[in-house]
């Protein structure tokens, strides 16, 4: 594993994480009518997701289990490695669903999701990091 790449992704999603917090609306009629906002979280959430499935595909690289086949494969593996836990690998597949319907069917992103996503979401994101962050301390 290149800790340096590890790193460089683990504080890019640290960024998106900033930023929807940043970005986020209070309410859902508000994010509804604000469609700047919508661009801003989606792509933000987007990038996070994207960002967790890389550094899990780059640590997964280091093991012995085989490459994932699909993008929530790659959290059952690091699970099977102990690296993360179930809870966090079962909300990881989650969010690798939402982020399969931003970028093939924006039309059909639900806004209210989207609003809980970012107040009660980001949890997911951090609890990824922290377990990269553990494994950059290992190292």
């Amino acid at each position: 594993m290149d800790r340096v790449i590890l790193a460089e992704k683990l504080e890019a999603l640290h960024r998106c994480v900033r930023r929807i917090e940043e970005r986020r609306t209070a309410s859902v009629s508000a994010l509804r009518e604000d469609i700047d906002r919508q661009d801003i979280l989606s792509v933000n959430l987007t990038r996070a997701v994207q960002l967790c499935v890389d550094m899990a595909a780059h640590v997964l690289s280091d093991t012995c289990q085989p490459a994932p086949q699909t993008m929530g494969e790659a959290f059952d593996l690091l699970c099977a490695e102990g690296i993360i836990d179930a809870e966090v690998r079962d909300r990881m597949r989650a969010a690798v669903g939402f982020r399969n319907v931003a970028v093939h069917s924006y039309q059909a992103i639900d806004w209210d999701i989207v609003h809980h996503i970012t107040h009660e979401g980001l949890t997911d994101f951090r609890a990824f990091a922290r377990s990269m962050a553990a494994l950059l301390d290992q190292s």
